[in-house]
């Protein structure tokens, strides 16, 4: 397999200029490491590069005119179910969805739905050095990921979905601002004319966005104002949204991890949230929520080592309905977000320490999560076997 684009490298629109944003906000952090990738310039010339075993294929434009590129690896699903995703729930058999290859088992990882997210672009990319060559961008090998990545019939992964959001935000790898998160939640969120945050979550409040009133929308929305997270999903959709919709009806995956950044400052370490998704996909959430916290827990990298707590599926913060439910009820995928720390500001854990996370504890966590959700899917069986119907 190749390199499959659609359309020209040289013919992305250049971002909108924000001149007022104060420059303070815009410093860079000293010596990022090699294996930061997460500009859109930087993750195409990654994909054009260094993509050789997997195939790179345009799937949509955003609103801003910028394409959506996925890599995928393995072969698809043959698409020959008789009926829809609806239907076979009704039927009581969702396996009439999938069609005779229903124990096929796909996976898709996406990052940077908000474009002002890094962390989650940073471990697509490396996660993609693993499936390219064994070895993440540090050169570090990563056997495990390459064998649970075998053991999939289909791999699919977008490092940047909101390509207008993340083109938009001038910073490679912001500067460490201690424990102050303001200037990331800035260039996230954005701020309003007279400089003040819009802030989270009162930015959802404002979709779309309009433009003429911010000094800087952030990344949160495409150019046409939309955080996507939370489209008109059953309406006037985005073409971000309409790509993502369109490709999992096409791909119809078991497994959806939509990486973003932004976890409780007060328990400062990755976490997987709660989907609003079918009662059915309840106990295929707890067991995807237990593998990945306690190889997170057991790697040092939760706020203590008990499993009881770390790993208990009954402490996953609850998410609301949004483009995760609208996934899963389009596709019967279960579709999670897990939040990451930052790299630009600490937070604390239980006990009001301060928890700052390197780069590397960063990266180190996106993998396992990557790790350990493939394994999980290939031990539990897939949607088919999830919730069969029967």
């Amino acid at each position: 397999m190749g390199t499959q684009l659609a359309r020209s490298e040289e013919s992305e629109p250049p971002p909108k200029a924000f001149p007022h944003i104060p420059q303070e906000y815009l410093r860079e952090a000293d010596n990022p490491p090699d294996f930061w990738v997460s500009t859109v310039d930087g993750v195409t010339r990654f994909l054009g590069e260094r993509v050789h075993r997997g195939t790179v294929e345009v799937i949509g434009e955003t609103a801003g005119g910028r394409p959506i590129r996925a890599v995928f690896y393995g072969l698809p699903r043959n698409r020959k179910g008789t009926t829809t995703f609806s239907g076979a729930i009704g039927a009581r058999n969702v396996r009439a969805y999938y069609g005779p290859d229903f124990d096929k088992k796909v996976y898709l990882a996406m990052a940077a739905v908000h474009g002002g997210e890094f962390e989650g672009i940073v471990g697509l990319v490396n996660l993609l050095s693993v499936l390219e060559t064994g070895k993440d961008l540090r050169g570090r090998p990563r056997p495990e990921i390459v064998a649970a990545a075998g053991r999939i019939d289909r791999l699919i992964v977008i490092p940047i979905v909101n390509v207008d959001g993340r083109a938009r935000v001038p910073v490679r790898m912001e500067a460490f601002r201690g424990a102050d998160g303001t200037i990331s939640q800035y260039l996230n969120t954005g701020g309003w004319s007279d400089g003040s945050l819009i802030g989270w979550p009162a930015c959802k409040e404002f979709i779309p966005l309009d433009f003429s009133r911010t000094q800087f929308p952030g990344g949160y929305p495409n150019d046409n104002g939309v955080n996507l997270m939370h489209d008109d999903f059953l309406g006037s959709r985005q073409p971000e949204t309409q790509a993502l919709l369109d490709l999992a009806a096409r791909e119809r995956p078991d497994l959806i991890l939509n990486l973003h950044t932004g976890i409780d400052p007060n328990n400062y370490y990755p976490r997987t949230l709660r989907p609003v998704m079918e009662e059915a996909l309840a106990p295929a959430f707890d067991g995807l929520y237990r593998a990945v916290h306690t190889a997170l827990a057991n790697a040092g990298l939760q706020g203590s080592s008990d499993l009881a707590v770390e790993a208990n599926p009954d402490h996953a913060p609850r998410n609301g309905y949004n483009l995760d439910t609208a996934l899963d009820f389009h596709c019967g995928a279960l579709s999670v977000v897990v939040e990451s720390p930052s790299h630009g500001y600490s937070g604390k854990n239980l006990k009001g320490d301060v928890v700052r996370q390197s780069a590397d504890q960063l990266l180190d966590a996106q993998l396992i999560i990557q790790e350990e959700a493939m394994k999980y899917l290939v031990e539990a069986g897939g949607r088919a076997r999830w919730a069969a119907g029967k």
